[in-house]
Parts: structure tokens; C-alpha cells; sequence
């Protein structure tokens, strides 16, 4: 017998821990218990098989038993951009969707890939609609893009076999194709200026068609921001200042934007002699204030107004001098109703200043 054919045995008689015990114990159990009262075992060879009531074999089992059921599918379609050439696309059709699809004369599964960049509805541009077909059994595909940096939505659906209609099934959502190459727009645009008497005027960046024109905002702005505090003057900014200096102050503006942007230092004026040098050095900074409110709003920094980009967005590039600048930014809605506020602070201190414009270089030893 086998040692599973001696357990059942052992289990019908009772003995204990059957299930634990070797093949030789299990034997000696049961001899052990044929000889007592009340009890009858086959006394057949061990070779011989004694027959029991197996369970059935598991493939019976399976055989037997329905299939299992699978979750009811939803007709579906999703639409990943992989990279600026290639999309992935992955889809799922119930039963149900399926086969009435057939029984309408489906012959052939299709993904319609369309352009809809900056539509909205449904609609797609014309002649832009492309068709791919994919295998019947198919839940996924890899599909080129006819054009980078453009939103695309794909339908899935049937093509009939004679009549040539189309049985749509779901569309997915849009989604944008990365570009292929870097941005060309450069969205900072600069308020140009010159630290040299005599440089030619720089070259104004390209703004957009409904940008106004260049007002002096920025030197009000700075005006506004520093009128309580030009009383103390440190740095730079009480360098000019100094008429003892013998400094012209009709050359400077309330900003200090002019010729003397940087400060003047006057390294004294020696003898003419055969190996000398003239030096200089300019700099200075400014301060971007940028933001963005409701394009239909109205923005004023300082109580003065600032105009708006059509999003909304606004940036003001201001000089940056030594002391205090406190610039209140306020934005009140189309209705006058609603409103928004910001103050910014900031400080600046230039604690050495020995710089000096290239038309004020002296001649020095070296």
C-alpha cells in the first residue's frame, strides 16, 4: 500500500497523529489494531492496491467546473504621446460593442488619428484626419505623428466591408505632442540703457505688436518707490548726491540712470610719463518686477498704471540703487468690485564703490 493508502486506513481506525507518522509505524499501528476485537483489515499483500475513495484527479475537476468570469470590458481608448515622432495607444471594445459592431458589417479595426490644436467641440482641422488599421485582436498600438508640437485625439472604431461606412466606437482625450526642437519665443524683454557717455543707443528688443511704447515707466516707478527715503542716502546713491564732489547733477536723473550710473572716483591726475594706464570699470543692477493678474483687470504699482500682456502677464525691469524701494502692487478686478494686493520691500547697500566710466579714465602708474 502507499503511505496515503495507510493513512486513510489509520484514519478509520482511529489512531492518533496518523498524519505524522512514517510508513513503518503507520504498518505496525495498524497490525497492532487487526488483531482487536471489533475490527476486520484486509489482510491482502501490501503490493496489492486496496480501493479507496480517492478524490477525482484535478483535471476532471477543472473540467467540470464552468469557466471563470472575466469583468465586463468598457469601450475605451487612450492616447499617450511617447515622444515629438511616435504615440502609444492602448484600448479596450466589450463584448457587447463588438458584436453588434459585426453584426452591422464590421470588417476591419482602425484607429483615426486628428489634428485639433486650438479647437474645441469635437471638431478636428480638415484634411487632417488620418486612418491606420490595426489587427482585429490587437489592444495596443504604436502610431507615428504627422507633426510635432500640434494636440491630436484618436477615434476608435470599424471600417464596413462593402459600403465603406464607419462604425465609431470611443475617442480619447486630447492630448499635446511635445516639439521637436526648443522654443525660439524669448519671453523676457529688457528696457535698454547705456553706463557710457558716448556709447550709442542700444538696440530695443522685439515686444509684441500690443506693447506700448516706452514712457519713462520705469524711472516713475522707482521715483514712487523711493520718495520717503531719499532723505538718507547710502552708497552709490549718496555719492551722487555730493555736489561738494564738483559732480555735475543736471547729468543725473532721480534714478541715477546717466553717465554716472556706477559712481565716479577720481584717482588724481599725475605727470605725462612714458609708460602709463588708463582704467575703468562700470556696474550697476535692476530690479524685475514680473507678475501675471486677469487680463480684463487693471494693475498699478505704486499708484502707478501698468499695462498688461493680452494673458494677463506684466514685467517691469526698474533701476536698483543703493537704499530702500518699497513697490505696492495692487490689481482691481473689471467689476471694481474685487481686488488684490502685494508690497514688495528691498534693499540695497554697495559698501566700496571705486568704479569710474571709461571717458573719466585717468592715467595712472603701473
Amino acid at each position: 500500500m502507499t503511505l496515503r493508502q495507510l493513512r486513510q486506513i489509520a484514519s478509520d481506525l482511529g489512531v492518533t497523529l496518523y498524519s505524522r507518522k512514517s510508513k513503518d509505524e503507520l504498518v505496525a499501528e495498524i497490525s497492532a489494531r487487526k488483531d482487536e476485537p471489533g475490527e476486520e483489515i484486509s489482510s491482502a499483500p501490501a503490493s496489492a492496491e486496496v480501493p479507496l475513495d480517492e478524490p477525482p484527479p484535478l483535471k476532471s475537476i477543472e473540467a467540470s467546473m464552468p469557466p471563470a468570469p472575466r469583468p465586463t470590458a468598457e469601450t475605451s481608448v487612450v492616447f499617450l504621446p511617447r515622444d515629438p515622432q511616435w504615440a502609444y495607444v492602448f484600448w479596450d471594445i466589450s463584448e457587447e460593442d463588438r458584436a453588434a459592431a459585426f453584426a452591422a458589417g464590421a470588417s476591419q479595426l482602425c484607429l483615426r488619428v486628428a489634428d485639433v490644436t486650438g479647437l474645441s467641440g469635437g471638431s478636428a482641422h480638415p484634411h487632417t484626419l488620418q486612418e491606420v488599421v490595426v489587427d482585429s485582436h490587437a489592444t495596443e498600438w504604436y502610431l507615428p505623428v504627422p507633426l510635432s508640437d500640434r494636440d491630436y485625439r484618436v477615434e476608435l472604431g470599424y471600417r464596413k466591408g462593402s459600403g465603406g461606412g464607419w462604425i465609431s466606437l470611443a475617442f480619447s482625450s486630447v492630448a499635446r505632442v511635445p516639439a521637436l526642437h526648443p522654443s525660439d519665443q524669448i519671453l523676457d524683454q529688457f528696457v535698454p540703457f547705456t553706463l557710457e557717455a558716448n556709447a550709442p543707443a542700444a538696440v530695443a528688443a522685439p515686444t509684441p505688436a500690443a506693447a506700448p511704447a516706452d514712457t519713462g515707466l520705469h524711472e516713475r516707478l522707482y521715483q514712487t518707490a523711493t520718495s520717503q527715503w531719499r532723505r538718507i542716502s547710502r552708497g552709490s546713491e549718496a555719492f551722487h548726491e555730493l555736489d561738494s564732489s564738483g559732480l555735475d547733477s543736471s547729468e543725473l536723473n532721480a534714478s541715477g540712470l546717466g553717465i554716472w550710473a556706477s559712481g565716479r572716483s577720481d584717482s588724481g591726475i599725475g605727470g605725462v610719463a612714458p609708460r602709463q594706464r588708463s582704467f575703468w570699470l562700470v556696474a550697476d543692477a535692476e530690479l524685475i518686477v514680473y507678475g501675471a493678474t486677469d487680463p480684463s483687470a487693471k494693475l498699478s504699482i505704486g499708484g502707478e498704471d501698468v499695462p498688461l500682456s493680452a494673458d494677463g502677464t506684466f514685467r517691469v525691469q526698474v533701476p536698483f540703487r543703493d537704499g530702500r524701494q518699497i513697490y505696492p502692487i495692487e490689481a482691481v478686478a473689471a467689476d471694481g468690485v474685487q481686488k488684490r494686493n502685494i508690497t514688495l520691500e528691498f534693499s540695497r547697500n554697495t559698501p566700496e564703490d571705486n568704479s569710474n566710466p571709461a571717458d573719466q579714465a585717468v592715467a595712472e602708474w603701473f
